[in-house]
């Protein structure tokens, strides 16, 4: 059985639903949308930004992309007291406190930044660099960042990123959720009378839980 939470990255009330949710439904795996070097900049504090000798790694625009995302969202998360990324470190911790299997579902950030310095175009990056002025001056979409935002919501802010960039709703949305689908649905296999729990972003939820399904009936067991 596949149980999804959809989360906010900075939102108190995310924090506190993975907590009780794990608690309560007591799930025999945790999935998580974190990836071997995401999961250690977690629990080491390490996740302050890129460094220039990494731009080899990821290329230049992912590099980019990266440390100015990262900024965005850690100011956010000041505006709630809350660190980007503390509801994975939550459900990670409670799964190892009652000593729940973790799964690490997501693709290397490595990779998904080295996909997106190769895709993403210069009218995207001056977009991003747009809205965040926008954001800034009070100028964008009202939300309360302590809560996870409503499916309607979700919905239309995913649909404008498809509009607004393209490349990036592919390779940070859609390959990912394909990618988190996948590994989803061989864990599901594996382990075919397991209560697996996955936490990850409300934007990859809806999709992710059709793709898992499709993804387990083509796929033999490991």
């Amino acid at each position: 059985m596949l149980t999804i939470i959809g989360t906010s990255h900075i939102a108190k009330e995310s924090v506190q639903e993975v907590d009780a949710a794990i608690r309560s439904k007591k799930p025999d795996i945790v999935a998580v949308e974190l990836d071997r070097k995401r999961m250690h900049g977690l629990l080491t504090g390490g996740n302050k930004g890129m460094s220039l000798s990494q731009i080899r790694q990821v290329g230049l625009k992912g590099w980019m992309f990266g440390n100015l995302g990262g900024w965005v969202e850690r100011k956010l998360g000041s505006k709630v007291g809350v660190s980007p990324g503390s509801d994975m470190l939550q459900a990670y911790k409670t799964a190892r406190e009652l000593n729940i299997k973790v799964a690490l579902v997501d693709q290397d950030i490595t990779i998904t930044l080295k996909k997106l310095s190769k895709s993403i175009s210069w009218r995207e990056r001056w977009n991003f660099l747009v809205d965040i002025v926008k954001g800034l001056f009070g100028k964008s979409v009202k939300m309360d960042l302590s809560k996870v935002p409503d499916k309607e919501l979700v919905k239309k802010l995913i649909n404008e990123m498809k509009v607004r960039y393209p490349s990036l709703y592919r390779v940070l949305v859609e390959e990912r959720n394909m990618y988190m689908a996948r590994r989803l649905a061989i864990l599901m296999k594996k382990y075919p009378d397991k209560h697996i729990l996955a936490v990850m972003g409300a934007g990859h939820e809806k999709e992710v839980r059709k793709e898992a399904q499709s993804y387990l009936n083509k796929i033999d067991a490991p």
